[in-house]
Formats: C-alpha cells, structure tokens, sequence
C-alpha cells in the first residue's frame, strides 16, 4: 500500500492496484496504490478511509478482461459482484453462487457488471460461466466498492479493456498495460 499525495476532503481519492495503472495520471489527485487483489485492495482503502480525512469520492481506476467478444475501451461501472466466492461449500451454506451484488450511482441500462476475484480468469470455460452474469472481470473493484460503500463515501469504478478473458486472448495484461494506463489517466483529466 502506498498513497501519493494528501487527502483532500473536497476531491476524489483514485484507487488503483498497480503503478503501471498509474502510470499517466497527472498528479493532480492522491493515488492509493493497493496491491493486486481483494485483500490488498480492502485493507488498503479500508485503512486509509480509518485515518481520515475521508475523500469527497472514491474512484477505482484499473485494467479488465472482456467477458464477450468485442468489447473495448474504458466503462464506467453500474454494478459489482464477487465471482470466486462459488465453491460447492459455500452455494450450501448460503444457497448464492455469488457474492451480493453493489450497484452503484453510474447504473443503467448501459452500464456494464464487473466480476471481482482473486484470479486471472484464463480458462475458456470459466470465462463463459462469468459471462453469463457480468461483461468484464477484475481482481479490486468489488472490494474497493466494498470498502468505499461501507464508510460511506461515494464511490465510481471506471475499468479499461486490457485484454479478452479465456484461453484465447490475442494480447496479455502486460503488453496492454501501459496503453490502458494511457487511457485510464485521459479519462481521469476530462471526468474528475
């Protein structure tokens, strides 16, 4: 965990997991950096909100794998769920097969479901299990909404295409990073 810059009350804080996300952003607003994954993310966001001050908003900025084929570009999340919480164990003692859905205030017909889980979703059939529910997977965005949510900050989760989920994927996280970064840090300019 690493946050850049100083809390304002009155501006956003932007979450991200990784410097490579970060990379453009202009350093206008604090950046936590959580680490990859649920649990850095949480106990990231979770720590820094305990400290206060606590932020006008929270905005979670990060790279997602497509669910379906085609999709690109940068989308502003409408709801969130938990994907890897679907354990035979689990569908029996709770009867859901996945976390509860968090919607957030950039609902709509047009906005996508995020899938969150502790995995880089790379089998084919895993990929359309999740596509039944959601349009993209992450590895931080239902636990920073989470986290956000339960402090009682605002929260937006704003992901960009890195690449298709599945065993087919025609390019990697890593040679998409930086290009995501790129338009993660445009879309911060024009939107925060």
């Amino acid at each position: 965990m690493r946050l850049i810059g100083e809390i304002d009350p009155a501006r956003p804080l932007l979450v991200v997991a990784v410097a490579e996300e970060a990379a453009h952003l202009d350093g206008g607003l604090p950046v936590l950096l959580t680490g990859m994954g649920k649990v850095n993310a949480s106990v990231a966001l979770a720590t820094v909100l305990a400290r206060g001050p606590l932020p006008a908003a929270v905005v979670n900025l990060g790279t997602a794998g497509a669910l379906r084929p085609g999709l690109e570009g940068t989308h502003e999340i409408g709801e969130v769920i938990q994907h890897d919480l679907d354990t035979e164990v689990l569908r029996t003692l709770t009867g859901a097969t996945f976390g509860p859905p968090l919607t957030l205030d950039a609902a709509g017909p047009s906005r996508p479901v995020l899938a969150t889980g502790d995995l880089f979703v790379a089998e084919e059939s895993a990929r359309q299990r999740l596509a039944e529910r959601a349009d993209l997977v992450d590895m931080e965005g239902y636990a920073v909404a989470s986290a956000a949510l339960a402090a009682g900050v605002p929260v937006r989760v704003v992901k960009h295409v890195s690449d298709e989920a599945g065993e087919g994927a025609a390019r990697t996280w890593r040679e998409s990073v930086d290009g995501c970064a790129q338009a993660l840090g445009l879309w911060a300019r024009d939107n925060l």
